[in-house]
């Protein structure tokens, strides 16, 4: 992804975040754009979908366009819906679900074999979770906390949540009861967490 692209996408962002009305999303953005945080320019993963420059926030992106579009769905199908999958939850929710992921990757080289069978060197990265070992959706959240963002419970479940049982240690009693609660309480954990796959697997399908 080119520069021009990268920053296209950023303004798209960064206009969905201020159409929610929220306080605090300027401070949001500076700390996405800080130069140790790399949000705007990181990949999406290391060897899996959307692994270039800006990859994260395209799947940022593609995450809150699928959820805008379940949202209508499913309101469509249950109307009664409406009030607990607000488009500002949605928004906030599918938007800051992966910023956990922005300071974890490092440019590196690495070696890879071409069509001609040769090996070279070519741009990748490298993980490294030493920044803050927070974990993955528990990051996200309190990420999103510490930016100073106007955020509310049910968007903060959704992001912990997104990874669904993906995040979950299966010994654990106390987080599987929290999990299977947080969706039973709260629809949006389980639209985030559709809209998720539905980006990963099927929008950025063969972006590898």
């Amino acid at each position: 992804m080119n520069k021009q692209e990268i920053e296209a996408n950023k303004a798209e962002f960064i206009s969905l975040l201020k159409s929610t009305g929220r306080e605090g999303i300027d401070d949001l953005v500076d700390m996405l754009d800080d130069g140790k945080m790399r949000f705007f320019t990181a990949p999406a993963s290391v060897n899996h979908h959307l692994n270039s420059d800006g990859g994260l926030l395209q799947h940022s992106l593609n995450t809150c366009k699928a959820g805008l579009k379940l949202r209508e769905m499913v309101i469509a199908m249950n109307p009664d819906l409406e009030s607990r999958l607000s488009r500002e939850s949605v928004i906030v929710a599918t938007l800051l679900h992966d910023i956990c992921k922005a300071d974890i990757y490092v440019p590196t080289l690495k070696k890879r074999k071409g069509d001609d069978g040769l090996w070279r060197e070519v741009e990748s990265y490298d993980i490294d979770y030493r920044n803050f070992p927070m974990g993955h959706g528990e990051k996200s959240a309190m990420l999103a906390l510490m930016s100073g963002m106007e955020i509310y419970d049910d968007e903060l479940l959704a992001i912990r949540w997104h990874m669904a049982a993906w995040d979950l240690p299966m010994q654990s009693y106390e987080l599987n009861r929290c999990i299977n609660t947080a969706r039973d309480e709260h629809p949006l954990c389980s639209l985030v967490n559709l809209a998720d796959g539905i980006a990963a697997n099927l929008l950025e399908w063969g972006n590898e």
